[in-house]
Formats: structure tokens, C-alpha cells, sequence
């Protein structure tokens, strides 16, 4: 089975007039205003998982700040699992900073949805403020031991729409201050896992914590795989395509030019995923 674990899908309004929400949303904009940034729905995804051999996704939307905004598409997403019980899997997205997260997370979590996420925050970083406002949504999810997956990037090299002023100190902070949590640290957790290295502390620090793929061939060599399942565990790393920024099929040719056993391949793939999920 391969679940891919990091997708968005888009009501028709926000595909059909992304400008609208440019003023009010600068992250958003940020990463959509190109016209080449694509936003789909429902049905695409849908299709695409057909073509590429996709069985299950989770699907996401935005952390949009207005709070109309993301009861709207989180209904959407909501909308979307009823629609395709046995294929999208709905996790809540919105602004941890708005007053109404609680109250929303808990909204969408009672009614089907299975975690939260991608929350992120592109303008501030994982700073002490960020933490303490994810604090009730992270006690939340950890009472019905449901996953959060958290917008990470590398703290180098090249800039990219997207690419947080996040530092690795203030993710170790994140898992250091959430141990119980279920942690998924999107976009290899800016390489954090390295640190499983280390004798002291960090293996201890990480162990609720898993990693997805999501933009890896934009970001990383290959040979980033194996170092994951090494350093991490082949039992912590998560595909996710970032969809549609990139296709699964490609992630999936990485996989094998980096060697990966069939095991490594169906733990990445989806039974890692699975069993966090409890499917």
C-alpha cells in the first residue's frame, strides 16, 4: 500500500480567485502568487492518485489566518473524506494563532478528521510565542493520540517561496517541549534526524517523532534516504509528495537509484504511515 502523507487540495473558490486572498494572507501569497504554483481540488488528486499508484493520501489545506477562511476549507477537506472515505485522509489546518484554533481543532477532530496540519509559520519561525500558542492544539492531539505535522525547512542554503526563518535549535525545542506527541516534521525536519548521531539526549528527544519526504527532490540528494533510515529509523520516515508540487512516481524512483531494500521501500511507503494512523 503507499499512503502519501503531505498533500493540499484547494476549495473551487480559493482555485478560482487565489488573488483575492493575497492582501490578507502574505503567507499565502508568498507561496501562491506565481501562476505555476498550482492549486487543485478534490477530483485532481483523486485522479492523480489513480495514475500514480497512490492508495491513500493525507490531505491538508492552508494555515490561513482568517478564521472563516479555514472553517471553510477545512469543511472542504471534511467534505472530501466523506466523498472518498477509503482514499483521503483529513487533517485540520489553521492559524495557531488565531483565537478560534482550539475551538476549531477540536471542531474538526470530533467530526472525522485525523490530525492537524501542516501548521506553519513562515513569518516568525518556531519561536517561543509559536510554541506556546501550539501548545492546547498539541495537548488536543495528544489526548486522542492523533498526529500533528509541522512545517520545518533547512536552516542553509538556497532561499525558495516557503523557506521559513526556522532554526534547528527551535525545532529540538519543539519536540523537546511536546515528548508525548506524535510529531511529523515535514520536509526532513530540516535535517534534525543528523543529530541521532550524538550519544546523549537527542535519540530520547526524537523517538515520537517521524519525517516526511515532502519536496525532497527539490531540496535533497538521493542519497538522503538512506542517511534518514540510518540515522532515524526505517520505521520513522513518511512519503509525502507535497502534491501537486511534485508527482509521487519521481520520489519513488529516488528511492530505488538510493538503494532502498523492497522492506525500507514498503515502511517508507506506507506501513510506517499506516501504523501511525492506525489503519
Amino acid at each position: 500500500m503507499i499512503i502519501d502523507f503531505h498533500t493540499h487540495i484547494f476549495s473551487k473558490k480559493i482555485r478560482g480567485s487565489r488573488e483575492k486572498y493575497f492582501f490578507s494572507e502574505p503567507a499565502f501569497k508568498l507561496l501562491y502568487r506565481s501562476p505555476k504554483s498550482k492549486l487543485v481540488g478534490t477530483s485532481e488528486i483523486i485522479r492523480s492518485m489513480d495514475e500514480q499508484g497512490v492508495d491513500k493520501s493525507v490531505v491538508f489545506g492552508f494555515p490561513w489566518k482568517n478564521s472563516d477562511t479555514f472553517r471553510k476549507e477545512n469543511d472542504y477537506i471534511l467534505d472530501a473524506v466523506e466523498r472518498y472515505p477509503d482514499r483521503l485522509i483529513g487533517f485540520c489546518c489553521l492559524d495557531p494563532f488565531s483565537k478560534f484554533a482550539i475551538n476549531e481543532v477540536m471542531r474538526c477532530l470530533e467530526q472525522g478528521l485525523s490530525g492537524i496540519g501542516e501548521l506553519a509559520f513562515y513569518e516568525s519561525g518556531i519561536d517561543d510565542t509559536a510554541l506556546n500558542k501550539l501548545a492546547p492544539l498539541l495537548e488536543i492531539c495528544r489526548k486522542k493520540d492523533f498526529p500533528a505535522l509541522i512545517h520545518t525547512n533547512e536552516p542553509v542554503g538556497h532561499i525558495y517561496p516557503g523557506k521559513t526563518p526556522n532554526t534547528l535549535s527551535q525545532i529540538y525545542r519543539l519536540v523537546k517541549r511536546f515528548p508525548e506527541n506524535k510529531i511529523v516534521l515535514a520536509h526532513w525536519g530540516g535535517g534534525i534526524f543528523l543529530y541521532n548521531i550524538l550519544k546523549k539526549e537527542v535519540k530520547e528527544s526524537l523517538k515520537n517523532v517521524y519525517f516526511d519526504t515532502a519536496a525532497s527532490p527539490f531540496l535533497y540528494d538521493p542519497e538522503i534516504y538512506q542517511l534518514a533510515i540510518k540515522l532515524a529509523g526505517s520505521d520513522k520516515i513518511l512519503f509525502g509528495s507535497d502534491f501537486p508540487l511534485i508527482k509521487p512516481a519521481r520520489y519513488l524512483d529516488e528511492m530505488k537509484k538510493a538503494g532502498l531494500s523492497k522492506a525500507e521501500m514498503e515502511n517508507t511507503c506506507g506501513k510506517n504511515a499506516a501504523d501511525l494512523l492506525k489503519l
